[in-house]
């Protein structure tokens, strides 16, 4: 058995299949503005060949007041379809440094019903770094029809948080840097509290990867134990703003952890609110 994780591939198995049928690549790059980085510009002038780019701007709820949230199911699978994605496809996600916002795109896909998605190990800066082809002409998209089989059961609302912080029936994973945990750090979203919820603990994405690739099993395993997070136990992940959050979401499937949800308005709703308990320090 393999000490790596079933939902990630590593560049080799990639550029040994570029161009097979049924292959669909997307680049699920984003970055926060500060950091002075365009995504879509990015991925114009390079981008493995035949990825398409997935923008997580637009492909969120337009309803809603909160960054990134789950669109409509009908919505997302307009937008997939329209990027020549079927379910039947086998589907491998990338971002720039790699574990960071292609997580996000690997959940949401399974969320919506596809089958066979994976995470690129190492993300797109090492395959550039390493010397593996890419190009800046646009991907042709052959027409498709996405079709979205929705499980809500694995998404958690504000509701369905302030229920779980006050009954204690779940663990609480935050994917926040330990500075913003313990609310020392700054959010980078202005108007928001510091600190995390109650009972919370910190699971920072960034001790999930080693310069962008997922750390093996056994590092996982030792990572969310070191935490105080158990995996005989039901858990909820949550970040920023729900993007981060699915890194902690695949080390737990990565290690067989089946019981676990999504915050999908994160801190950016629970510290937004006025009401909302919030704690200070160390979990």
């Amino acid at each position: 058995m393999s000490d790596k994780s079933a939902f990630v591939v590593s560049p080799d198995w990639l550029q040994e299949r570029l161009g097979q049928p049924g292959l669909s690549i997307l680049d699920a790059s984003w970055y926060f503005p500060f950091l002075n980085r365009d995504a879509e510009g990015e991925y114009k002038a390079a981008h493995i060949p035949g990825a398409v780019f997935f923008d997580h701007e637009k492909l969120s709820d337009p309803e809603s007041s909160l960054p990134h949230t789950l669109p409509k199911p009908e919505a997302f699978a307009a937008a997939v379809s329209s990027m020549g994605i079927t379910n039947d496809d086998t589907i491998i996600v990338y971002d720039g440094p790699g574990m960071n916002t292609s997580p996000r795109v690997w959940w949401m896909l399974r969320v919506m019903g596809a089958k066979n998605v994976f995470v690129l190990d190492g993300g797109f800066d090492n395959w550039k770094k390493d010397g593996r082809p890419v190009t800046s002409e646009a991907t042709k998209i052959a027409p498709s029809a996405f079709i979205a089989d929705f499980q809500a059961d694995k998404v958690a609302n504000l509701a369905d948080m302030r229920k779980i912080v006050d009954s204690k029936s779940r663990q609480v994973a935050d994917a926040r840097s330990a500075g913003r945990f313990i609310g020392k750090d700054p959010e980078p979203r202005e108007g928001l509290r510091s600190g995390h919820m109650p009972g919370a603990r910190s699971v920072p994405s960034s001790t999930l990867a080693d310069n962008g690739y997922l750390k093996d099993l056994p590092a996982l395993r030792k990572v969310l134990d070191d935490a105080g997070v158990d995996l005989n136990g039901p858990i909820a992940t949550t970040c920023g703003s729900g993007i981060t959050a699915a890194v902690i979401t695949l080390a737990l499937e990565s290690l067989g952890h089946k019981d676990n949800i999504l915050y999908d308005g994160s801190w950016t709703e629970w510290g937004g609110q006025k009401d909302t308990p919030v704690d200070i320090g160390e979990a």
